[in-house]
């Protein structure tokens, strides 16, 4: 693995870690239920990408800063920032998420907002031209949550339903296809969706009976229904009841319980499913000697 590619797995388990941070301190989802509901959920006011970062104020503006090669801060420039930028043309934003190259915004109407590197139809406005303001994400409408995987997009509505676009190359959209969406499209099969989030290229949402379903890439057993099957719709994640929080690394994810507990699967050659070893996991272990883990 060279050098580059190296930086940017490290980079984007940070940006795991920093997405998994941001759910717990802003309260995203309840720590006490054994169930949860959209109805309880918050929104994260920053949130980390590959090269940038973004800030929402209290005023529903959207603040930037870091890499801008692909217009990723949306200030109708392509100039890397080291001090915060407001995005162009943005108000009345309730949440914000970064992805690798591309940002979305999520509006007080139900909207959902995007810009930046757009080669694989990340921004959803039916084109794949890079742009360095927000446009608008075609077709949808009643969004509640957001969240901005490596090269794709994905959102749950008011209905509890959950729409994806972008790269698909391992049926990260979840459509049963691995065909490239520059519009959204309906992940199947999945209703009353509380969370959901993006990882490398498997995704991850979590249903308000406290179950977790995944899609994806799974060569590392990432999806956690005991098989290292590529799964283009969702399959339940096995095993797992109760869960109140969820994250999505590269090649492994995580969940926090009602009781306090976490657990991971997946790729574990550095230790990152936290069970003293370095074994892959194609279901989910209990992190070791974690407990009352809370907001």
């Amino acid at each position: 693995m060279n050098n580059k590619l190296i930086a940017k797995r490290c980079l984007s388990a940070i940006f795991a870690l920093a997405l998994a941070v941001t759910l717990l301190i802003t309260g995203m989802l309840p720590l006490t239920q054994s169930a949860v509901s959209a109805a309880d959920v918050t929104f994260p006011i920053v949130s980390a990408g590959y090269e940038h970062s973004l800030a929402l104020k209290s005023d529903g503006t959207v603040w930037t800063w870091g890499g801008n090669a692909y217009g990723q801060l949306g200030d109708n420039t392509t100039t890397g920032c080291r001090l915060p930028v407001q995005v162009y043309g943005l108000s009345g934003v309730i949440s914000v998420a970064a992805g690798d190259y591309h940002s979305l915004a999520l509006k007080s109407d139900g909207t959902v907002w995007a810009w930046g590197y757009n080669y694989y139809g990340q921004l959803g406005d039916n084109t794949t031209a890079t742009r360095r303001m927000p446009v608008q994400v075609s077709g949808l409408s009643d969004v509640t949550a957001i969240a901005a995987g490596s090269y794709c997009s994905l959102v749950f509505r008011s209905d509890g339903t959950v729409w994806a676009w972008g790269r698909n190359n391992y049926g990260q959209l979840g459509d049963n296809t691995t065909t490239q969406r520059n519009t959204p499209v309906l992940v199947p099969g999945l209703t009353d969706v509380a969370a959901m989030a993006a990882g490398y290229e498997h995704s991850l949402a979590l249903k308000s009976d406290g179950t977790v379903w995944a899609w994806g890439r799974n060569n590392y057993g990432q999806l956690g229904d005991n098989t290292t099957t590529q799964r283009n719709t969702p399959v339940q994640v096995f095993g797992l009841s109760d869960v109140t929080a969820i994250a999505a690394g590269d090649y492994h994810s995580l969940v926090l319980k009602s009781d306090g507990t976490v657990w991971a699967w997946g790729r574990n050659n550095y230790g990152q499913l936290g069970d003293n070893t370095t074994t892959q996991r194609n279901t989910p272990v209990q992190v070791s000697g974690l407990s009352d883990v809370t907001a």
